[in-house]
């Protein structure tokens, strides 16, 4: 809670300090426009085409006559330059993109009082720094989970506990070198789990938040991505390559969503995932409306939709993910009575979740360095 207040007082001075002037949330629901554009992340807008069982979109549709349209995008900065552009209505934004569309004025605030369903939220992400800044709310939680080490296990009899399977060059438990056959994301905010590594591996860096590097903290980091560099295989972002990468590109272990372990393991892969021992970042998604959204009245019955219950149930059990509506665990025949703890719901306090860092006054390493070095470190330099 003391982290939590911290940064709501830090986003607030930040705000604050830009001049941010927040338009008035709505104050009533009316008429759908008949349309809804949504920008999402791969598997979490769902109408039955990859399933005919995992379908949350044809029943809005006939309820609301709103037909939906969803852009899916593999990263949250695609997400930001998507919404930048225009033309969209709703986004399911991670932590790391959420608070950028706030500044850069990219969404606006909503009345949760006009969602029934918001009294389905988990207390846990009420009010989070993430999405709620000078006491208005940008959006509504959708889901949350961590960012897994997913290994195949005819490589890993044993499951790795640690994160250097990817960091450090090693042979792997069949007796053959890690190089080339590891992943890492392709996105900055990876630097945090290289952080986060080293929080755990060398106290010595005295790294208390991954998301927030001093100069020298940062530096070892870097060292630590750029020696990395020579092990990967393929910087992945997009879900459907990794995937195919585990099954015929012979990579062995990676950083990954639950969604692509779900997945591949239905399609009887030797496939698992573990929570290494110097812990995980993870991801907590706002479904956020545009500041200049054309169909606000269908965003606002799509906000209500996507908090019931058996939709949030239905969702994290498709992709991986905890509902954000602790109700949903029982709700959803296709989560299951343990789908919920399974995917992670008592580890909340465990991950860090991904947030924009900022420079809080020059103390630390703002977002648009990490945006230029981890360019350079995929790039090889």
């Amino acid at each position: 809670m003391r982290k939590t207040a911290l940064l709501s007082a830090i986003t607030t001075a930040l705000l604050a300090s830009a001049g941010v002037q927040a338009a008035d949330a709505a104050k009533a629901v009316g008429a759908g426009e008949g349309r809804l554009d949504i920008i999402a992340w791969p598997g979490y807008i769902e109408r039955g085409q990859s399933d005919k069982a995992y379908d949350w979109v044809t029943q809005f549709e006939k309820d609301t006559g709103c037909q939906v349209n969803v852009k899916t995008a593999a990263t949250s900065d695609e997400m930001v330059s998507l919404m930048a552009k225009g033309g969209y209505d709703l986004v399911t934004a991670s932590g790391d993109a959420s608070l950028r569309l706030i500044y850069g004025k990219r969404v606006q605030p909503i009345n949760p009082e006009l969602i029934p369903n918001w009294k389905n939220v988990d207390a846990r992400l009420k009010d989070a720094p993430w999405y709620t800044v000078n006491g208005k709310t940008y959006g509504a939680p959708y889901q949350w989970g961590p960012n897994v080490l997913m290994y195949n296990t005819k490589v890993f009899p044993k499951a790795p506990d640690s994160w250097s399977v990817l960091f450090e060059a090693q042979n792997l438990p069949d007796g053959k070198p890690n190089k080339g056959r590891v992943q890492a994301y392709d996105g900055p905010i990876y630097i945090a789990d290289a952080a986060l590594y080293l929080k755990a591996t060398q106290p010595a860096l005295g790294i208390q938040d991954p998301y927030q590097l001093n100069e020298q903290q940062y530096a070892a980091v870097l060292d630590l991505l750029r020696k990395q560099h020579e092990l990967i295989h393929r910087y992945w972002h997009d879900a459907t390559v990794q995937m195919s990468d585990f099954k015929n590109e012979g990579v062995a272990a990676s950083s990954s969503w639950p969604y692509q372990a779900n997945a591949l393991k239905a399609d009887k892969q030797p496939i698992a995932t573990v929570f290494p021992k110097e812990g995980v970042t993870g991801w907590a998604d706002t479904t956020m409306l545009h500041a200049e959204a054309a169909h606000p009245n269908c965003a606002y019955k799509w906000l209500n939709w996507s908090l019931e219950p058996k939709v949030q149930g239905d969702v994290a059990a498709w992709f991986g993910s905890v509902p954000a509506a602790p109700a949903g665990c029982k709700a959803s025949e296709l989560l299951g009575a343990e789908g919920c703890s399974t995917n992670g719901y008592d580890q909340f306090d465990k991950i860090a979740f991904w947030k924009t860092p900022q420079a809080e006054g020059g103390k630390f390493v703002p977002y648009s360095k990490w945006t230029q070095d981890y360019i350079g470190i995929m790039g090889g330099r």
